[in-house]
């Protein structure tokens, strides 16, 4: 079971704070940094101070980091044109020397396009399929030919599909609750599969759902990674606990049923739970970007004991 560090930068955050935390994940072991791509905060928060760019970000720290994996939960399709955002990802691998993962979804989050004046569209999940083709088709191109396509939002001629990644294919995440149409885009496109905030039971249907739309498309339902993103509250005692979940604003009974919550062997039984129905990867939303404490823990008392 691989563990990553998933954050929350929009909540309020600035780059020192995730370079901090990103330089954890890696010391402590974890296998990867992630952000979310947001500009605007949810719920109470202020969100001070202020929004960072994902990608930007991750370009900072691909040269302040060796080890660990760099992607994002998920790129907002409608925040970027798919030719640049393919240029964008590309150049970070490469800043990264070959460490970087894409998690592509269509946005959704209305209020954040209003406060900063981008479009968002009524058909995204239309445009997210294009997106798909193209930057992984931008990518695919061989060196030497061109790329060009055309679709219903989305036109691309004779583009050079340059630069090129480090890696040979950088992984693709897809992820959702839908039924239909998203397992369909996994099975096409994703190297993994990812369910957010997601119950054992719900997720063991949705990874069901994706196995037979990537075998119904002619893949190994095994060629696919399948992952959870859970928010994560571990403590030494109930004190510790109840400390951490309230520094959130949570409450420790609904952490529990809706995350990764307790002490460490409450913690390691439930990520061994969803082992058992086919995820082999958690990504551990952290939310308190200043307890750096709360990551040696988990290091030390959770992932030292799930090999």
């Amino acid at each position: 079971m691989d563990l990553r560090i998933f954050t929350e930068p929009q909540q309020g955050a600035d780059y020192d704070t995730l370079l901090a935390v990103a330089r954890a994940t890696e010391e402590l072991g974890f296998d990867a940094f992630f952000r979310s791509d947001h500009y605007l905060s949810m719920g109470s928060s202020d969100g001070l101070p202020g929004p960072t760019d994902a990608w930007i970000t991750l370009a900072g720290l691909a040269r302040e980091t060796k080890r660990i994996r760099l992607g994002t939960l998920m790129t907002a399709g409608t925040f970027r044109l798919p030719g640049v955002l393919a240029i964008q990802v590309a150049q970070v691998d490469r800043m990264s020397g070959g460490r970087v993962e894409l998690g592509l979804g269509a946005g959704w989050f209305e209020e954040e396009h209003k406060a900063y004046g981008i479009p968002f569209p009524k058909e995204k999940f239309g445009r997210l399929e294009e997106q798909l083709a193209i930057v992984t088709g931008l990518w695919e191109t061989e060196l030497g030919k061109t790329f060009s396509y055309e679709g219903e939002y989305y036109q691309l001629t004779d583009s050079p599909a340059l630069p090129k990644p480090a890696q040979d294919r950088i992984p693709v995440l897809i992820g959702g609750h839908g039924a239909s149409r998203t397992p369909r885009l996994a099975a096409r496109y994703a190297d993994e599969f990812n369910i957010p905030f997601a119950s054992l039971e719900d997720s063991e249907r949705q990874f069901g759902r994706v196995r037979a739309a990537a075998e119904a498309a002619g893949r190994q339902a095994g060629d696919l990674v399948y992952s959870n993103a859970l928010v994560v509250c571990v403590g030494k005692n109930d004190a510790e606990v109840a400390r951490r979940a309230a520094a959130i604003g949570r409450d420790v009974d609904e952490l529990k049923a809706n995350g990764l919550a307790g002490s460490p062997a409450e913690v390691v039984d439930k990520i061994g739970r969803y082992a058992a129905i086919g995820s082999s990867r958690v990504y551990l939303q952290v939310l308190d970007l200043d307890d750096l404490d709360h990551l040696e823990l988990i290091s030390a008392r959770v992932q030292s004991q799930l090999g």
